[in-house]
């Protein structure tokens, strides 16, 4: 007879005996648990586990299905592995790279030798379809790492095989569909059956997955295009061919070879470039009066909104800086959040009246006294601070609704000049494997709230879903709007990153909500070879967030 153990589940707060060894899919066949939608994976112990994990001790379990994080993330992998056995059976000799992510999907290079044709995209969709319909099961394996090493380097998988040798994992996880292999980062569904919902388009040279929304996993999310967006990934791309580093694994064997000094300049170098040539451009329109600079939480707008302030200089343009911050209505005329909090992040938090028409007083060359923001009072004072623009001035406005059109929405568009900065990684784990944007931004996140706010990671981590809505609303709708966008992420920084964050993550105790989350990050971050962040120069981004900076915030 099996020995039983005690599973509590949080779902329907029941408490269950089971047989020991079960799965978390048998579990769930055995709980009365109501879900709007299937699970695709678990919390146990507040970890996220697949639904393949066997349970041999008590443990508490929480079912996950598309609507969360976690769960969406598991669905999107399961995607990526059944394109790569559709495409590997139609196209043998292709090579498949699940590259940007971009217009709600990913944007993925086929590489057939030749351009991707409407026909090829038709193609690829009936046979993932066909796969889907099949019911096929997704079996995991665990084996030494350098079986799998093995293994992928018989199937011409180098990334796979470079990014497993370099990581100095013992034991390795990988899957496989009717003995067609691959490795994933995450947690993946148990059947391809479980994707009851995709999209596949013709995008560019290469295709776009398409996946569901989670606010509702029954409807695609919704097709809008990002050609700036794709620009810029596809540009930072280039830089990293020449580089002969666009996977982690090649990363970590270039810094086991001594070369980080090499990695770090050079980064930073393109970086600069890349300000200076905003900064011309500027310099040379005329018209341009106004600098408008947004983008997401963590994204070093702060930073380059001052780098390119030393460029401009340097192209004989004054910049004068406006904070947005100083434009707030007074607290009791501020909008409330759905909890009935002050929205601070709102646009009509601010005195939109105000500022427009400060603006147009300072474009006519009139003298205009600045309000401050008191946040002790939380009321807009006058600040005493006179301002008038000389011919080479051009104001700066740095501030998450710096791109949305309501903001100067009395303001000619000619005098305007629009950046959409955010951290765009492009790296990838591998080649099937990329790496979240957003977890770029968080862990930068995690380490600033700490040193400069008393921050946990705890903290930080069970306020990002808040961060995220927001970037959703005011935020991610407008950043086509930019006349140029600007990558703040550099190929080295995770692994500048990973020895301030680790020791934060590390804190998360194991049965808060938060652990789970942690835990991912840890667990990301270990594909890493950490390098000394002190080698970097005192004007770097990356400094906002790891410290030492030369700049003054």
């Amino acid at each position: 007879m099996k020995q039983m153990i005690q599973i509590r589940c949080k779902n329907n707060k029941k408490t269950l005996k089971v047989a020991t060894g079960s799965t978390l899919s048998d579990i769930f066949s055995q709980l009365d648990v109501q879900m709007p939608y299937t699970p695709v994976s678990a919390k146990v112990n507040n970890k996220v586990e697949g639904l393949h994990y066997r349970v041999y001790n008590p443990k508490d379990i929480e079912y996950l299905d598309v609507t969360s994080s976690s769960g969406i993330r598991a669905y999107t992998r399961t995607l990526f592995f059944v394109l790569c056995k559709a495409v590997h059976k139609l196209f043998p000799e292709s090579n498949v790279v699940i590259d940007i992510p971009v217009s709600n999907g990913y944007y993925c290079d086929l590489r057939l030798g030749r351009p991707v044709t409407t026909a090829d995209v038709d193609k690829i969709r009936r046979e993932m379809q066909s796969l889907v319909d099949r019911r096929l099961k997704i079996r995991r394996h665990q084996v030494p790492t350098d079986e799998a090493i093995r293994l992928f380097e018989g199937l011409g998988y180098k990334s796979k095989a470079m990014l497993l040798r370099t990581t100095g994992k013992l034991y390795t996880t990988y899957y496989d569909i009717e003995g067609f292999v691959d490795y994933f980062y995450g947690t993946m569904l148990i059947n391809t059956a479980q994707l009851t919902l995709f999209g596949v388009e013709k995008y560019y040279d290469g295709l776009l997955l398409r996946i569901p929304s989670r606010e509702d996993p029954t409807q695609l999310g919704a097709l809008v295009r990002q050609d700036k967006m794709f620009d810029i990934f596809q540009e930072h791309h280039r830089w990293q061919n020449l580089l002969g580093m666009s996977t982690v694994g090649t990363f970590n064997e270039a810094v086991n070879q001594g070369h980080t000094i090499d990695i770090i300049n050079l980064s930073e170098a393109l970086q600069e470039k890349k300000i200076a040539k905003i900064a011309e451009n500027i310099a040379h329109e005329s018209r341009v009066k106004m600098v408008l600079i947004a983008g997401p939480s963590s994204s070093g707008k702060t930073t380059t909104c001052k780098r390119l302030s030393i460029q401009l200089l340097c192209n004989g343009v004054r910049p004068v800086p406006i904070s947005l911050d100083d434009y707030f209505v007074d607290r009791d005329k501020t909008p409330l959040d759905a909890q009935g909090d002050y929205d601070y992040e709102s646009l009509y938090a601010l005195n939109l009246e105000l500022f427009n028409k400060q603006l147009l007083q300072l474009f006519a060359g009139e003298e205009v006294e600045l309000p401050r923001y008191n946040f002790q009072t939380g009321r807009s004072e006058m600040s005493g601070k006179l301002m008038r623009m000389e011919p080479n001035d051009v104001l700066v406005v740095e501030g998450i609704h710096a791109l949305n059109p309501e903001l100067t929405a009395q303001i000619d568009e000619k005098l305007k000049y629009r950046v959409y900065a955010s951290a765009l990684t492009t790296i990838l784990l591998d080649e099937h494997n990329y790496i979240p944007t957003t977890d770029n931004r968080l862990l930068r996140r995690i380490v600033r709230d700490y040193k400069y706010r008393g921050c946990s990671a705890r903290d930080t981590i069970r306020r990002w879903p808040s961060v995220r809505a927001g970037e959703n609303k005011w935020i991610f709708p407008y950043q086509e709007n930019a006349d140029t966008m600007f990558n703040t992420a550099m190929i080295y920084e995770l692994a500048a990153i990973k020895t301030q964050a680790e020791p934060l993550l590390e804190q998360v105790p194991e049965n808060c909500e938060e652990y789970a989350e942690a835990y991912r990050l840890r667990k990301f971050l270990s594909y890493f070879n950490a390098i000394d962040h002190s080698v970097l120069p005192p004007t770097s981004l990356l400094r906002e967030f790891l410290g030492g900076s030369s700049f003054t915030y």
